[in-house]
């Protein structure tokens, strides 16, 4: 049997080093698989380091350069032990996507429990100032480079029952906007990725009637899908993004146009 290989149709990251986290499946799993065909070295970060490695050997397989890091998310350390084995294993670190990410209770503020809220916001919101606080010297070290983070539709707009994750993508929005301003001039562009609602595993318990209802508020009919999502973010994160920073980039079939 022939091996396959990666058809590498553009270039545009060759020599780049990446680190996504919440890597091992949906648009983390996407983007780290896209900018590897674009050349890209790529650090697969993850709670789950079965899934983080599925990755990494299926891009190695392919021809591309991969390793996976088991790290959570919301603890600092961890985030800076992941960018040292950037460093280590590939020589730099130039590009990261902040992607890891919960869903959360639902209710209303007064129903909501207060030990979910907070998990939500930890993950959510303070793990990406955590991921930045270690990528950020790592990438002024190799000279510049970008980052995006995930945020969401409800990083713009409200949702009544979704409070903590409402509350966690604004921050996240605004968090970049403060760290894109803090950069500019520096070499890095910092910009949000804003998803409407994507066929990742985190709708997988979603009943018919929810889907149903979710789907008539997107104006395009239908969800969007990880690729869609991974193909903004290498956008984002490539050369050809060079004036853009401090940005909320939507991928939401037209939801937030209501």
């Amino acid at each position: 049997m022939t091996k396959k290989t990666y058809q590498v149709y553009e270039h545009r990251f060759e020599g780049k080093v990446l680190l996504v986290t919440g890597g091992a499946s949906g648009i983390g799993k996407s983007t780290a698989e896209k900018m590897a065909r674009q050349g890209a070295d790529v650090i697969v970060v993850d709670m789950q380091m079965s899934g983080a490695e599925a990755v990494a050997k299926n891009i190695r397989e392919l021809g591309g350069n991969a390793f996976a890091f088991q790290a959570d998310v919301t603890d600092p350390k961890a985030m800076e032990a992941a960018v040292a084995f950037a460093e280590e294993k590939f020589g730099a670190l130039h590009l990261a996507f902040n992607n890891a990410g919960i869903g959360g209770p639902a209710g209303l503020l007064a129903d909501i429990d207060i030990d979910g809220y907070r998990k939500v916001i930890e993950v959510n919101l303070n793990a990406v100032f955590y991921g930045m606080h270690a990528e950020i010297p790592a990438i002024l070290r190799a000279g510049g480079g970008a980052i995006v983070n995930t945020s969401s539709i409800l990083g713009i707009v409200g949702e009544a029952t979704a409070v903590g994750y409402v509350a966690a993508k604004h921050g996240v929005t605004g968090l970049t906007k403060a760290a894109a301003l803090g950069y500019a001039d520096k070499g890095i562009r910092i910009n949000s990725v804003h998803p409407g609602y994507i066929e990742t595993p985190l709708l997988k318990n979603m009943s018919a009637e929810a889907r149903e209802l979710l789907i008539s508020q997107h104006p395009q009919g239908r969800f969007g899908t990880d690729e869609e999502v991974a193909d903004a973010v290498a956008f984002l994160l490539s050369d050809r993004a060079s004036f853009i920073s401090g940005s909320q980039f939507l991928v939401d079939g037209g939801y937030t146009s209501h």
